[in-house]
C-alpha cells in the first residue's frame, strides 16, 4: 500500500508539471501572437504603411506643385528687360517752340512718338546739331540724370533744347535747320528749326545751345 501511494503521488506531481508546461506554452504563444498583431496591418496595407505612404505622396505632390507655382510667379517675364531700343525709322520726330515770355533764353521741345508697332525704349541723350550760317553747331548736354523710358506704340516722350536769345542788336548767327539723332542711333532726322531765327555771336569758348535728357520735356537747361 505504501508503494502504491508513493507511485500515485509521483504521477500526480508529473501531471501537474505537464499541465503547467502546457499553460506556459499557451501563454507564450498568446503573447507572441499579441505582440505580432500590430505589425501585420502595416505589412499588408494598414494605416501604418500605405496610409503613411499615401500621406507622404500627397505631401510630396503638394510641395512640388507649390514650388512649381512659386517658380512660375517668381520668374515672370520682365517686360522692361526684354524691350529693345527705339530705332530711328520707328520714331516720328517733331520739334516745336516752347519759349515762355520772360525767360532769359529760348526753348525748343523735340518729341519722339513711337510708330513702330511694338514697345521700344529710349534713354540718355539724343544728338542735337543746329545748322547755321556759320556751320554746324552741336548742342552740349545739360548733365542731368537720364532715365530709361519705355514707349508703347503711339506713345511719346520729349526733351528740351535751350539756347540764348539774340538781343544784341546785331544780325547774329542765322539758324537754318535742326538735326536730331535718337539715343544709341546713327541715323539722323532733319527738321525745320522752330525757334528764334538767330543766335548771338559767341567768342567760340563753347556752344550756347544745350540739350536735356530724354524725358526732360523742355526742362533741360
Amino acid at each position: 500500500m505504501r508503494v502504491t501511494k508513493i507511485t500515485i503521488a509521483a504521477l500526480a506531481v508529473a501531471a501537474g508539471l505537464s499541465l503547467t508546461a502546457c499553460q506556459s506554452d499557451g501563454d507564450a504563444t498568446s503573447r507572441s501572437d499579441s505582440s505580432a498583431a500590430p505589425a501585420s496591418p502595416s505589412a499588408h496595407g494598414g494605416p501604418g504603411s500605405d496610409g503613411s505612404a499615401r500621406g507622404a505622396a500627397k505631401a510630396s505632390a503638394g510641395k512640388d506643385s507649390g514650388e512649381g507655382q512659386g517658380t512660375g510667379a517668381g520668374t515672370g517675364s520682365d517686360k522692361d528687360g526684354k524691350t529693345g531700343k527705339c530705332r530711328t525709322d520707328e520714331l516720328e520726330v517733331t520739334a516745336a517752340d516752347h519759349t515762355i515770355d520772360g525767360d532769359p533764353g529760348g526753348t525748343v521741345v523735340v518729341e519722339f512718338t513711337n510708330g513702330g508697332g511694338r514697345d521700344c525704349a529710349l534713354s540718355g541723350y539724343a544728338g542735337v546739331d543746329l545748322r547755321t550760317s556759320a556751320g554746324s553747331l552741336s548742342a552740349l548736354r545739360t548733365g542731368e540724370p537720364a532715365s530709361r523710358t519705355v514707349l508703347k506704340d503711339g506713345e511719346s516722350v520729349a526733351f528740351g533744347i535751350t539756347y540764348p536769345v539774340n538781343d544784341s542788336g546785331g544780325s547774329g548767327v542765322r539758324v537754318t535747320g535742326l538735326v536730331v539723332t535718337p539715343p544709341d542711333e546713327t541715323k539722323s532726322v532733319s527738321l525745320a528749326w522752330p525757334g528764334a531765327a538767330t543766335l548771338p555771336v559767341t567768342d567760340g569758348s563753347g556752344s550756347p545751345v544745350k540739350a536735356g535728357p530724354i524725358g526732360s520735356a523742355g526742362q533741360g537747361g
